[in-house]
């Protein structure tokens, strides 16, 4: 479980192909924890999709994605030197300063535009496909490429969201162009009471 409060945003160092599948490389930036350093196994949000560390060599984190990670996510197109977004998975003591993203994509979406917000910050137009739309409620969570944001006028499958300075210089959002793709992940509260709601 993670919370969509990014800690580090790496360029992805290389990528291969394997098959139907695909190996990704990116500089471990939790190498000087000794207290707490990533192992094998555990799992990372990588813009939004929780990946298995394989390995760890030369300084490295190693993750292999599986064809299903390819189709769901817009990581069939990474390619090196693209900005990840990382977190390390939530302990039970943690502060839940964003919100409960299980990084689990449900479809891509697309960053249609974006202003100047005139307080150092920017308003993003994203589209979102009918998978995660029916879900987006003004005022309510969505996880974009892994980060929390507040989804602001959703109508007809296009949203915005209001990113401040912070958020723009810490994560993958303050270099993205309009046409890229982003990793959504709708608020889970909403798709559990869909699911209970139909079962009666």
């Amino acid at each position: 479980m993670f919370t969509g409060l990014i800690s580090h945003c790496v360029p992805c160092s290389r990528v291969e192909r394997l098959g139907s599948g695909m190996r990704l490389a990116l500089a471990n930036p939790w190498r000087s924890d000794r207290a707490d350093p990533v192992q094998a196994g555990e799992s990372i949000a990588v813009s939004g999709c929780c990946l298995t560390v394989a390995t760890e060599v030369e300084g490295e984190l190693i993750f292999d994605l599986s064809a299903e990670t390819l189709a769901r996510t817009w990581f069939g197109e990474l390619e090196a030197g693209r900005p990840l977004n990382l977190e390390r998975s939530v302990k039970l003591a943690d502060r839940l300063g964003g919100h409960l993203v299980s990084a689990h994509v449900d479809a891509t979406g697309e960053l249609l535009g974006q202003a100047d917000s005139k307080d150092g910050g920017r308003v993003l137009h994203f589209r979102a496909p009918p998978a995660v739309e029916r879900y987006l409620i003004d005022k309510g969570s969505v996880a974009i490429d892994g980060i929390s944001l507040t989804v602001v006028a959703p109508q007809r499958g296009e949203f915005t969201v209001a990113v401040i300075p912070t958020t723009l210089t810490a994560t993958s959002l303050g270099s993205a162009r309009p046409g890229q793709r982003v990793n959504l992940e709708a608020d889970q509260i909403g798709k559990w009471i869909e699911k209970l709601l139909g079962t009666r």
